[in-house]
């Protein structure tokens, strides 16, 4: 028996956005001192507001010297630097407060937020040692759209004292760019090029020599 029908716009437009890829890529920049201030201040240190206290800063053993390896907020803007050494940061702020890096400990926190964000899809997977990707194609509507989805999940983890920035696009690699050397947001097919002209040749993904040679 055959049978005619047709669908609606509204379920059109649903098939057709089930059927794109789209990905959401998160970055936590501070993923190590993050997880230093939820210890000492609580998961609320970020919305009641960070107390009165020296810069946090991590530090190991890099070519045979102490350097940076990850900084809070307040440390950037006081202007130190990752790899710095951590002798000629503390001579700058000598009230500096260097703990000793844990790689390990930062992972099991990203697995508990990989673990976490199961609410929004299964498919969740590790980038690197400070991000993750969703694969939310068909999932978004659930959650009031795209850029509703987004907000929630920044919103969530700001409230469990955890910085992350977040990109959705159908590429995996613009996502994460835009999560990590952009304005981050919903970027849509045509909104592509126009975005990918904004980013530094960093977003590139490509070996740090590879970067400063270009960058010239």
């Amino acid at each position: 028996m055959n049978a005619n029908f047709s669908l609606s716009p509204s379920q059109t437009s649903f098939v057709l956005q089930a059927s794109r890829q789209r990905i959401l890529a998160l970055s936590f920049p501070h993923l190590p001192t993050d997880r230093i201030a939820r210890r000492r201040w609580g998961l609320s240190w970020r919305s009641t507001g960070r107390p009165e206290a020296p810069p946090i800063v991590c530090s190991g053993k890099l070519n045979n010297a102490m350097r940076l390896t990850a900084l809070d907020e307040l440390a950037e803007r006081l202007g130190l630097k990752k790899d710095q050494g951590v002798a000629e940061a503390r001579a700058m702020y000598p009230t500096l407060e260097v703990a000793e890096d844990d790689p390990a400990a930062d992972r099991r926190l990203l697995e508990a937020i990989a673990d976490w964000c199961d609410r929004y899809t299964p498919l969740v997977a590790f980038d690197g040692k400070d991000g993750l990707f969703l694969d939310i194609s068909g999932c978004a509507h659930l959650f009031g759209g795209e850029k509703a989805l987004l907000k929630d999940v920044l919103s969530r983890l700001f409230h469990m004292g955890i910085d992350a920035r977040g990109a959705i696009s159908s590429s995996p690699g613009l996502s994460w760019a835009a999560s990590r050397f952009g304005q981050g947001g919903v970027i849509e097919d045509e909104e592509t090029e126009q975005v990918l002209m904004s980013l530094p040749v960093a977003a590139l993904r490509l070996e740090g020599q590879t970067v400063d040679a270009l960058k010239k």
